[in-house]
């Protein structure tokens, strides 16, 4: 389960098997609190349905995460309206911004602070424009800063954070449009980007 789902993102409490969070793709976001044979919707109350990124906080399970808009891309994609937080293990969710960023991909949280949050966006890729990349957030999402961009064809698909050093990201930079006559997908601005001062700056990987 969730039955009739097509799952996206999934995100379970650190040190607790029974608690799990699955995000759809056109069906918000599920909790279930006996590993698995029981699912609840708790993000009905929300005007967007299409879950693309998922995170439980290391430090603090109270704090989860939602990224909305679907990043797989098909014929019959949802776009989303920024990012959600909940600060009561999933019952209450407040929407935290990042609208236009149409599909978020991936939410990372600091292990240890809470209140640093990044999140990668593609974009809704139908034309150009300038919300696509990585965002950062140091206050628990009262503001945000773009800290990696490339182009206003090219969107953050994906992102990882170093186990063993939050300072030290990697992100994956997608060159995709989307038209009605096609797709284009990959170009010049597709590549890996690593970040070593927790997102100040960033290097292309090459070779």
């Amino acid at each position: 389960g969730p039955v009739g789902n097509r799952t996206l993102a999934v995100a379970s409490v650190p040190g607790d098997r029974n608690v799990y969070y699955a995000g759809a793709a056109t069906g918000g976001i599920w909790k279930t609190e006996d590993g698995g044979l029981k699912w609840r919707p708790v993000f009905d109350d929300q005007d967007v349905h299409a879950i693309g990124a998922l995170a439980v906080a290391d430090s603090d399970p109270n704090i989860v995460w939602a990224g909305t808009g679907e990043t797989f891309i098909r014929a019959n994609v949802s776009i989303g309206i920024g990012v959600f937080k909940s600060t009561d293990a999933g019952e209450t969710w407040q929407h935290m911004g990042l609208d236009a960023t149409a599909r978020i991909g991936r939410i990372i949280i600091h292990p240890t602070n809470p209140d640093i949050v990044y999140a990668a966006s593609l974009g809704h890729a139908y034309a150009p424009q300038p919300e696509r990349g990585v965002y950062r957030t140091m206050d628990g999402g009262e503001t945000w800063e773009r800290v990696l961009f490339v182009d206003e064809n090219t969107g953050a698909s994906d992102m990882v954070m170093d186990p063993n050093n939050p300072r030290i990201l990697f992100a994956g930079m997608w060159q995709l449009g989307l038209r009605t006559w096609g797709r284009m997908s990959g170009g010049p601005g597709s590549g890996l980007y690593v970040t070593r001062d927790g997102g100040n700056n960033w290097t292309q990987l090459e070779g």
